[in-house]
């Protein structure tokens, strides 16, 4: 696994932390230190795949990338590929969803429900399930229906949150006319 690092206008691509280091140090505005030697060590060793921030100083990061790529260019270019690759399979499934399948629907949405609590009055988040069936024209309707139900209720709480129809909490299954 390689390591991209970007400290604002500067770049590179990196095979392992010692590399990484070298070319912090390398830069003017950077004092490496033994926290930041540690975060990006804890970094690389995880399984994250994520981008990590690691501060520099106050309001000051550079941010580490793990990747396959060997180059720059290859790294440059696998993102560019990968974000319009991302961006279409979305618009397909958006589409998808919208698409005309009249019928009955098996919903299923898990949802963080505001729970009060009487004796103290602070409220917190509950993972709360809810399952149905719905007559809907496509699934984006079923969605839009579980939600409709759901807010329209007097005993859930507004502030309660939903996930999107895109989220694994949101789960459905179309039954037939």
């Amino acid at each position: 696994m390689n390591l991209y690092i970007r400290y604002f206008d500067d770049e590179t691509l990196v095979h392992n932390v010692a590399e990484a280091l070298d070319f912090l140090s390398s830069l003017d505005d950077v004092e490496v230190t033994e926290e930041m030697v540690a975060e990006l060590e804890k970094f690389m060793s995880s399984s994250a795949m994520f981008p990590k921030h690691i501060k520099v100083r106050a309001r000051s990061f550079f941010i580490a990338i793990k990747t396959t790529a060997k180059t720059m260019e290859e790294f440059k270019s696998k993102g560019a590929n990968q974000g319009k690759e991302e961006k279409a399979a979305q618009k397909e499934a958006l589409e998808q969803y919208a698409m005309p399948q009249p019928g009955w629907y098996a919903a299923k949405m898990t949802f963080k429900r505001v729970i009060v609590m009487p004796e103290t009055q602070k409220s917190h988040y509950v993972d709360t399930p809810f399952v149905c069936k719905v007559w809907a024209n496509s699934t984006q309707e079923c969605y839009e229906k579980v939600l409709d139900h759901l807010h329209s209720r007097d005993d859930i709480d507004p502030r309660s949150q939903y996930p999107s129809i895109k989220s694994p909490n949101f789960e459905f299954e179309y039954l037939g006319e």
